[in-house]
């Protein structure tokens, strides 16, 4: 059903991609359980704990390409050091992104040295066809990059654009598919929510991806969710990692979880939905370090 609106803006239906809540959605992949952002974690996400969505992050290279990474620089996550705008595809590509992945605070480092790279965004796409994607744009010089992937790999209808400041989704005004709030149009919102007056007002996205506090100041809330449904627009909350959390935040309604801990996130929903619980990993890929997460 299209909701009207009085103060103009594009007329969205609910878009496909965000059928199916409440969404399991992986943040990074997932990235206390794998490398993040890395295909390794996303098909892990996938196959083992049945996430709905990767949320993925994309920076752009020196030669007009972007990766898969979430920071600016490459020396949290990988074996390099500097930034990512500064290295080509091929100097990217050569670095170990599990290098820095540690499940015990750093004791061990289980995925040093065995292949685990960065990967481009339409070589996600391409690698994973039927997985819907929330790519967040974290420095706009990667959007060109970002629509050839799309159109190259035919994903518009799978693919969310979201960016923290609306400036690195410029490009995709015209977007045919979803779109999440940056922090202006969250903050837009939160006016009109303060002053109960969400029916003026017409987000001009499909999702807000948000935490449940901002600043120290508690933010969402039923009614924030209850305003933003009548606009017809989807909350999706992050980083929840506690089930407990994860709990409370579903019997608010939220539309989708994002988490780190999509094994726990997979329990969660089972016990809240009657959601089917994922097969998790085969019994000859549970080495001992994930044995022991797994169970925390």
């Amino acid at each position: 059903m299209r909701i009207p609106s009085p103060l103009g803006g594009r007329s969205r239906p609910g878009h496909r991609y965000l059928g199916g809540a409440p969404l399991l959605i992986a943040h990074r992949g997932g990235s206390l359980l794998a490398p993040e952002n890395t295909l390794h974690a996303f098909r892990r996400a996938l196959h083992w704990w049945r996430a709905d969505l990767l949320e993925i992050d994309v920076q752009p290279t020196r030669d007009g390409e972007c990766v898969v990474i979430h920071d600016p620089t490459v020396d949290r996550t990988t074996d390099g050091t500097g930034r990512v705008a500064d290295h080509t595809l091929a100097e990217l590509r050569a670095l170990d992104a599990g290098y820095r992945f540690t499940p015990d605070g750093g004791r061990t480092f289980p995925y040093r040295g065995r292949g685990v790279v960065l990967s481009t965004l339409r070589e996600v796409l391409e690698a994973l066809p039927d997985a819907r994607v929330n790519v967040e744009i974290k420095d706009g010089r990667a959007q060109a990059a970002v629509q050839r992937a799309i159109d190259a790999t035919g994903s518009t209808h799978r693919v969310l654009i979201a960016a923290g400041d609306r400036r690195n989704r410029s490009a995709f005004r015209d977007y045919a598919g979803p779109t999440s709030a940056g922090a202006q149009e969250l903050y837009a919102f939160l006016a009109h929510h303060l002053s109960r007056t969400t029916r003026f007002y017409r987000p001009p996205v499909d999702a807000f991806q948000m935490p449940e506090k901002a600043g120290g100041r508690q933010v969402l809330s039923p009614r924030w969710i209850r305003e933003a449904h009548a606009r017809n627009v989807a909350i999706h909350i992050w980083t929840v990692d506690d089930e407990a959390d994860m709990r409370r935040l579903l019997s608010w309604g939220v539309d989708g979880v994002i988490s780190d801990r999509p094994d726990r996130l997979a329990r969660v929903l089972h016990e809240a939905t009657g959601r089917p619980l994922p097969p998790g990993p085969p019994a000859d890929e549970v080495e001992p370090w994930l044995e022991r997460l797994l169970r925390s």
